[in-house]
C-alpha cells in the first residue's frame, strides 16, 4: 500500500448532499455507570450545522467537537442517574435525530453478562460453516461479497444464527454450556468475509447470518436453555471498507506509515526491557494485512467508540462474556481503560484475549498476574496457549526430562504467575490452527487422552466446532481447511453428523466419550471449581488431582508407547480415607491397590471410601 493510498484512503469525503446523518451508537440506556456519551455523528458537511441541541428531560449536551473531516461531529452528552426511557431529541439546522434512551436491562449477573467459569464447558463455532437455518439470507443485495459456493473453503457457505439456534438441544446434549461465536459484525468486503474479523460497521450485526434479529433471538433461546453467549472482540484493526477508514474522521485515527508496514507480531518487544522502540511501535501499531487497517486507540475519539461499543453491545443483546481477538496488538493502557468500563457496569462479565505467544512468561504479561512491574494488565484471562503446547507435546513427543509431557507439567508448574490460573482458557485447536486429531496423526487413543485433559485440567475448557466427532483438518495451504462445514447443517447434506445413524464408529466413539466426561462435569464439585495437584511425571505416565472437601477425582495419562502398571501408593498424601474408585467413563470400579493402563489412554477416576 502507498502512501499517497493513505492519504486518499484519510481525506476522501462523502459526497452525496442528500445522504441521511447516522449516530453512533444510536442508543443508550438508562441506570449505567458509564453515563458520559460521546456521540459520533456521520453526514454529508455536518459539521456546517448550526443551533445543535438536545432535548430530554436529564440529558445534557456538554460539549461539540469538531475534527478534521467536515462530514464527522463528535457530541458529548450526559445522562442523568434518574434519567427515565424515552426518545431525546437531537436537533440542528441540517439534521434531526431520534436518540433512544432504553430501559436498563434486568438480571445483569443472573441473567446476562454473567460471565464464564471453570463450571462451563465453551463450544466455538463459525456461524458461515455451521449450519443454514435461513437459505433467505444466503446472499444480501448490496454487499460487496455476493459469493455463495461450498465447494471452494474461501467463499461464504451461508451458516447463520438460525442454523445455530435449531441445534442447542445437540449442544447441551453434548454437555456445552457456552457459546463463542467468531465475529458477528458486518464484514461488508469484497472477499474472504466468511471468518467476521474484518469489520465494516460495529453497529450492525452481519445480515448474511440473521441480523440483529437473529442474534437476539439465538441469544435468548441460549438464555432460556441456561446456556451462556461470548462474543468475539476485535479492537485492533477493522476492515478496509469500514466508513472510518473510507471516510476518515481525521488523520490519525489509524496507524499511519508512509508505506505499507506489517506489524512484526514479536509480542516480546511489548515487555522486553530492552527493546528497541520502533521494533515495539512495528508491533503495536503496523497492520495485519492491507485489507485491515489497525486502530489508533491512543486517539480519544477511537477510544471512546470502542469502548462505548463494548459496553452497547453487552447491554443491547444480553453478552455474557468477552473473547478479545489479537489482544497483544492492542495498546495495554487502552485494553485496561476498556476492560474497566465493562466490569465497572457488568461486575460479573469475564474477559479473556487471544494471546498466542511462546512461553508463560510472553503470555502471562498480557492478565493478571503476579509480577512486580510497570505496566499491570487488568485482564482476567487468556486464551492458554501454552497449555496447549503443553499437551501437544505430551502426545507427540517422546518423554524426556524436559519434553513429552514434563512440558505440560513444567508448564502448569509456572501458574504461580498468575493472578487466577482457574480463568484460564484451554484448548485443543482453534478456527486458526490444524484439527487436534490431525495433529495427534488420528490416533484415537492419543486423541482420547487430549479430551481427557481438557475436560479435568484447571481452567475453562473450549472445542471447536466438530472436534466432538473424528474431524481432521490441517492449515496447509490455507487455513480453510480447518473451517469446513458441519455435515448435517444444510438440508442438502447427505451426511447428517448431528444424528448418530449418520456418525461413523470413530465418530460416535468421540462424541460420546466427550459427552460423558463433559456432562459429568456439570455435577462434579471436583472438575466445576476443585483445587488442583499435579506429580511429577515417571516414563511417561502423568498424574493429577482435582478435589474439593466433598469430592476427589484423579487423571492417569500414559504417554508412553508401553502399558504401564500404576501403584497408588505413590499418590497416598491424596488418596488418604479412599479405599477404591469408579471409573468416569465406564463406570466400572475398582479397590485403590494398582492399575494397569494402556499406551497414550486416559483414566478418569472418581475416589469412594
Amino acid at each position: 500500500m502507498k502512501k499517497v493510498f493513505l492519504a486518499v484512503l484519510v481525506f476522501s469525503a462523502i459526497t452525496s448532499a442528500g445522504q441521511q446523518t447516522e449516530c453512533y451508537p444510536a442508543n443508550w440506556f438508562t441506570g449505567m455507570k458509564w453515563n458520559k456519551v460521546q456521540l459520533m455523528l456521520h453526514g454529508n458537511n455536518i459539521a456546517t450545522a448550526q443551533n445543535i441541541a438536545v432535548t430530554y428531560p436529564g440529558v445534557k449536551l456538554k460539549k461539540i467537537n469538531k475534527v478534521e473531516n467536515s462530514n464527522y461531529l463528535f457530541l458529548d452528552i450526559e445522562l442523568a442517574s434518574a434519567v427515565k426511557p424515552g426518545v431525546a431529541k437531537i436537533s440542528s439546522s441540517v439534521f434531526n435525530i431520534n436518540f433512544e434512551i432504553k430501559a436498563h436491562r434486568k438480571g445483569n449477573g443472573s441473567t446476562y453478562a454473567q460471565g464464564v467459569t471453570q463450571k462451563d464447558f465453551i463450544y466455538l463455532i463459525m456461524p458461515d460453516r455451521f449450519s443454514n437455518g435461513d437459505p433467505s439470507n444466503d446472499k444480501v443485495a448490496g454487499m460487496k461479497d455476493q459469493s455463495l459456493n461450498r465447494d471452494t473453503v474461501f467463499n461464504r457457505h451461508g451458516g447463520d444464527l438460525k442454523g445455530i439456534q435449531n441445534h442447542l438441544d445437540y449442544l447441551s446434549s453434548l454437555g456445552v454450556t457456552s457459546l463463542w461465536l467468531n465475529p458477528v459484525i458486518e464484514n461488508d468486503m469484497p472477499e474472504r468475509t466468511e471468518h467476521g474479523y474484518a469489520f465494516t460497521n460495529h453497529y450492525k450485526i452481519d445480515p448474511r447470518i440473521g441480523g440483529e434479529k437473529a442474534y437476539q433471538e439465538l441469544i435468548d433461546a441460549m438464555h432460556a436453555k441456561g446456556m451462556k453467549m461470548i462474543q468475539d472482540a476485535v479492537y485492533n484493526h477493522v476492515g478496509l471498507y469500514h466508513f472510518t477508514v473510507q471516510d476518515a474522521p481525521m488523520k490519525d485515527w489509524l496507524h499511519q506509515w508512509p508505506s505499507f508496514t506489517q506489524t512484526s507480531y514479536k509480542d516480546q518487544t511489548v515487555f522486553d526491557p530492552y527493546a528497541s522502540p520502533s521494533e515495539k511501535k512495528k508491533m503495536l501499531d503496523g497492520w495485519f494485512t492491507t485489507q485491515m487497517p489497525d486502530l489508533n486507540q491512543n486517539n480519544p475519539y477511537v477510544a471512546n467508540y470502542l469502548i462505548q461499543h463494548a459496553i452497547w453491545t453487552v447491554e443491547e443483546f444480553g453478552i455474557d462474556g468477552w473473547r478479545i481477538d489479537t489482544y497483544p496488538y492492542n495498546d495495554g493502557e487502552f485494553m485496561n481503560r476498556c476492560n474497566k468500563a465493562l466490569t465497572d457496569d457488568f461486575p460479573q462479565i469475564t474477559m479473556f484475549g487471544e494471546t498466542w505467544v511462546h512461553g508463560v512468561p510472553n503470555q502471562s504479561y498480557f492478565t493478571q498476574n503476579n509480577y512486580s512491574i510497570p505496566f499491570k494488565s487488568n485482564l482476567q484471562a487468556t486464551c492458554d496457549f501454552q497449555t496447549l503446547w503443553g499437551i501437544t507435546d505430551a502426545l507427540t513427543r517422546d518423554f524426556g526430562w524436559d519434553d513429552g509431557v514434563n512440558r505440560l507439567y513444567t508448564t502448569l508448574a509456572q501458574d504461580f504467575v498468575y493472578k487466577d490460573p482457574s480463568r484460564q482458557v484451554i484448548f485443543l485447536d482453534n478456527h486458526d490452527m490444524a484439527r487436534f486429531y490431525s495433529v495427534v496423526n488420528e490416533n484415537m487413543d492419543k486423541y482420547k487422552c487430549g479430551l481427557a485433559w481438557l475436560l479435568t485440567c484447571r481452567g475453562i475448557p473450549q472445542i471447536y466446532y466438530g472436534d466432538e466427532l473424528a474431524t481432521s483438518g490441517i492449515t496447509w495451504p490455507n487455513d480453510g481447511h480447518v473451517r469446513l462445514d458441519f455435515p448435517g447443517g444444510w438440508p442438502t447434506d447427505n451426511v447428517n453428523k448431528f444424528a448418530i445413524k449418520d456418525r461413523t464408529a470413530n465418530d460416535q466413539e468421540i462424541w460420546q466419550y466427550l459427552a460423558t466426561l463433559a456432562n459429568y462435569r456439570k455435577t462434579s464439585s471436583a472438575l466445576m471449581y476443585g483445587r488442583f495437584m499435579q506429580f511429577v511425571p515417571d516414563n511417561g505416565v502423568y498424574v493429577y488431582f482435582r478435589y474439593t472437601d466433598k469430592q476427589t477425582v484423579m487423571i492417569v495419562l500414559n504417554t508412553s508407547k508401553e502399558e504401564k502398571k500404576i501403584s497408588f501408593s505413590k499418590f497416598a498424601e491424596r488418596i488418604n480415607g479412599f479405599s477404591a474408585y469408579k471409573d468416569v467413563i465406564t463406570n466400572s470400579t475398582g479397590s485403590l491397590s494398582q492399575i494397569n493402563i494402556g499406551s497414550y489412554k486416559a483414566a478418569v477416576l472418581e475416589l469412594t471410601k
